[in-house]
């Protein structure tokens, strides 16, 4: 139900636990977003927790998202997911290997899963007990050749403790936005207005439209001094807009 077609951008899994902290809720949706923005599907499996996070993430920033079903994709599962529910059948895509009007049996979350990593190229766990279907998706993501993320979690944290294993067991880290977008090939999107008109930043962003340069080059072309020059080229480099090479090149992302 809804749009086949989102399927055809690169696809992340974005999994974990239905009792997720204040934390992993928070970081699902920012990275739901961060990703959807930059062209990714954002594919979950509808459930309390992480799962909803994900897709309200990618609707947030108007961007793709499919929901995996364990019920009939016009069965609403759970009750208070109705309006999402709508909302991804609306502007995404509801997926399910069940016939409509099917109910919830035992072991169709489970199946559920192992579709959700083989749509995705990449799953990123973001907090799973060590009981958590999301490991299960993991499982068949490694099965199926796929890249397997999580994000760490205080080792303290019940709902953290299977996620920190994968990490421990040599899943790739996500400790930044950037993480997520590099092991996806995605770029951020550039936003004009995080770099204000007037501002060495901005000076040094439309000078690098030329090429790339070295700080040198780039302090004199914007007639700045050079530990200014220096700290707009650390700014531009943490948002992501720019990359400085070995050689000490300044380039354009």
């Amino acid at each position: 139900m809804g749009d086949l077609g989102v399927l055809n951008r690169p696809c992340v899994a974005i999994v974990g636990t239905r009792r997720a902290t204040a934390y992993a809720e928070r970081v699902t949706r920012e990275l739901a977003r961060t990703l959807a923005r930059s062209g990714a599907c954002v594919v979950s499996g509808l459930a309390r927790g992480v799962d909803a996070e994900a897709h309200r993430g990618a609707l947030d920033v108007g961007g793709a998202t499919c929901a995996v079903l364990g019920t009939g994709v016009d069965v609403v599962y759970p009750k208070a997911h109705a309006s999402l529910q709508r909302d991804i059948g609306r502007r995404g895509l509801l997926l399910s290997e069940l016939q409509p009007s099917n109910a919830a049996h035992a072991g169709s979350f489970p199946n559920r899963n192992r579709i959700i990593a083989a749509l995705a190229s990449t799953i990123i766990v973001v907090e799973a007990g060590v009981k958590s279907g999301a490991l299960i998706t993991a499982r068949h993501a490694l099965e199926l050749g796929r890249n397997v993320a999580a994000v760490p979690g205080p080792i303290d944290v019940p709902q953290a403790l299977g996620s920190n294993e994968l990490l421990r067991d040599g899943a790739s880290v996500i400790a930044t936005m950037a993480d997520a977008l590099a092991l996806m090939g995605l770029t951020a999107p550039i936003h004009l207005a995080d770099i204000p008109e007037g501002t060495i930043e901005r000076r040094m962003w439309n000078v690098l439209a030329d090429g790339a340069a070295d700080l040198d080059s780039l302090c004199a072309r914007c007639s700045v001094p050079a530990h200014e020059g220096m700290a707009a080229v650390t700014a531009l480099e943490i948002r992501g807009l720019i990359e400085c090479s070995l050689s000490g090149e300044i380039r354009r992302v």
